[in-house]
């Protein structure tokens, strides 16, 4: 049980790295800083966007318009580092006794 908590932290730990690239690499396209035509930016973009999309859509939807920010990867790193409190001080305890 706790090797699979440990998986499920590290999965958890990896995902909220790759929603910061994503909102980085978001940025430097808005600022000119990096191309989207260029072909490795744009496979990154793509890569990034295939594994954050599928959660970042549905918080998306039920947001309201704030113009041009978007804060759904705020929010979604907020569920994320609830998720990981609560197997940190609640579920791994409880397994360790088992």
């Amino acid at each position: 049980m706790r090797a699979i908590l440990d998986l499920i932290l590290l999965i958890l730990q990896l995902y909220t790295w790759v929603i910061i690239a994503m909102a980085i690499l978001s940025w430097l396209i808005a600022f000119n800083v990096v191309n989207i035509r260029n072909d490795f930016v744009r496979s990154i973009w793509n890569a990034l966007g295939a594994v954050t999309e599928p959660l970042l859509a549905p918080i998306r939807r039920r947001m309201p318009n704030l113009g041009g920010l978007d804060i759904a990867p705020i929010i979604l790193l907020l569920a994320i580092f609830f998720i990981e409190r609560v197997i940190v001080y609640y579920i791994y305890p409880a397994a360790l006794a088992y």
